[in-house]
């Protein structure tokens, strides 16, 4: 089984609902690595502002961002420029994403690659 985990959801608006999608996305991932499938987790949209914050150690989803952080593919490149979350995306060690050249970005990541791939794509 293939999965692709985006997370859309933004750190800035300081709900909870934003910290709960990322880490039910986080949880998603962890279970399926821990099953042996293949899991890729991708931030877009203001999602991409999660870079920043989940490598913090006093985070509350830092440890199980560590857990699968080996399936982080990277950040929206397109995304993180718009949001603001290029300099710290790539400070924190995430990759920029642009495989999908989207007229007036730098490029997002394809969601069309993923499903012609077999990865079932979800959305937090």
């Amino acid at each position: 089984m293939k999965n692709a985990i985006i997370v859309l959801s933004d750190p800035k608006n300081g709900s909870e609902e934003a910290l709960g999608r990322v880490f039910n996305a986080l949880a998603a991932a962890y279970d399926f690595k821990q099953a042996g499938d293949d899991v890729t987790l991708l931030f877009q949209g203001a999602g991409t502002r999660w870079a920043g914050e989940l490598v913090k150690t006093d985070h509350p989803a830092h440890d199980l961002y560590m857990a699968v952080a080996d399936t982080v593919a990277g950040v929206s490149c397109g995304c993180a420029d718009v949001f603001g979350a290029s300099e710290s995306a790539q400070a924190s060690g995430f990759d920029l994403i642009k495989d999908n050249p989207v007229p007036g970005t730098s490029g997002l990541p394809s969601l069309r690659k993923l499903s012609a791939d077999g990865y079932n794509v979800m959305v937090f």
